[in-house]
């Protein structure tokens, strides 16, 4: 296969090893868990945390594994045949959304603290930026965090945050002045066992069912300093990298679930006969099928770039954001059109291709809608 002549036999090691992984532990679950609206995630990441999945480019040092981005690429690959969006979501907020600012700006503390419970799948932990009147546009953010000699004192509400009603900790972005620019946020991780801290409501969400999504409310809470991630005013700055790192998980995900939907659709419409013969005789369906295919594997193409970038120590900023704007697009097209494809049992919602269309969705707004991609895109582009 193609795939052999990007990944080595360490990555092909995690690629086996998660796939079973989800077959066993996860998928014969998934739609328990999409009933219940929740998935128990400590008892499912420390099962991950003892198989070294949440850590897989993270330093030995901390309990990871110090593989490369094409190990990652393949555990996020893996991800993507979890046979619904809200589970795969969940890991990913702990792997690439909470902890990479901890381990790339946090200091030794917050690591032995926070970062390595994490990696051990002994906490879960959840990243709240998004407020109720700041989503992607991140600067328009309220929530105040004031020093008060040995502690910050947070006030504020964040909204849409995945493992909310789970977390044990938030990477939390806060406004620390009242200063122009960009250097009036800072990053902190908070303790959701503090005072102060409440779950306000747990959502009801259109898709992504089976992971919990909360709305938060900080009432004085008192955060130590040592809870700071690197310095005081640079959290903005972080939070921008951190974005990479989240919006990168969103596209082994999203090309490979668009081709197993592609699959699954031409074997129902194999075996679906209409006017006598199966519908994939349509010379127009089998042709829309195909296009899919083509523009997953430029998809595909398009994320190993990423990668060789990455590995290169090359800014990737330009490059997801066009991955992420075409991965959303792709997955709502194809998420339609299989639907379409599946007539009146698609509408279902005991059928998986309904909730592939609801799950599907959010991908073109959650941590950076399509516009604001766009947006990224030209500005980064010299035009």
């Amino acid at each position: 296969m193609a795939k052999d002549l990007y990944f080595n036999k360490e990555a092909q090691m995690v690629r086996s090893a998660v796939r079973d992984f989800v077959k066993k532990e996860i998928n014969p679950y998934v739609d328990e868990w999409e009933e219940a609206g929740t998935t128990p995630l400590h008892e499912l990441f420390k099962k991950m945390g003892d198989l070294g999945f949440l850590g897989i480019r993270y330093d030995p040092k901390y309990g990871g594994q110090g593989m490369d981005y094409w190990a990652e690429c393949a555990f996020l690959e893996e991800l993507g045949r979890i046979d619904c969006g809200g589970v795969g979501m969940a890991i990913t907020v702990q792997t690439g959304m909470a902890t990479p600012a901890i381990y790339e700006f946090g200091s030794e503390y917050l690591k032995e603290k926070y970062l390595m419970p994490a990696i051990a799948g002994d906490m879960v932990s959840s990243i709240a930026v998004t407020e109720p009147d700041a989503g992607s546009d991140v600067a328009a953010l309220k929530t105040y965090a004031k020093r008060e000699g040995d502690y910050y004192i947070i006030n504020g509400s964040k909204t849409y945050i995945t493992n909310g009603t789970q977390a044990d900790f938030l990477t939390l972005l806060a406004r620390t002045s009242d200063d122009p620019g960009y250097h009036c946020y800072s990053l902190f991780v908070v303790p959701t066992d503090l005072p102060g801290f409440q779950i306000s409501k747990k959502l009801d969400k259109l898709g992504m069912r089976s992971s919990d999504t909360a709305e938060l409310y900080f009432d004085n809470v008192k955060v130590p300093v040592e809870n700071l991630i690197g310095k005081e005013g640079e959290g903005f700055i972080q939070q921008m990298q951190q974005f990479q790192h989240e919006r990168f998980t969103a596209l082994p995900t999203a090309y490979v679930g668009v081709e197993r939907a592609i699959k699954r659709t031409a074997e129902y419409l194999k075996g679906r006969i209409v006017f006598g013969k199966p519908l994939l005789s349509k010379q127009v369906l089998r042709h829309r099928l195909a296009q899919w295919m083509a523009e997953a594997e430029s998809l595909r193409a398009l994320t190993y770039h990423i990668v060789r970038l990455k590995e290169a120590g090359q800014d990737v900023t330009r490059e997801i954001s066009m991955g992420k704007l075409l991965a959303g697009q792709l997955m709502n097209k194809v998420a339609d059109g299989c639907l379409q494809m599946h007539g009146g049992i698609g509408f279902m919602n005991e059928m998986w291709i309904s909730r592939y269309m609801r799950d599907a969705k959010l991908i073109s707004i959650g941590g950076g809608a399509n516009e604001v991609m766009c947006e990224i895109i030209f500005k980064t582009s010299g035009l």
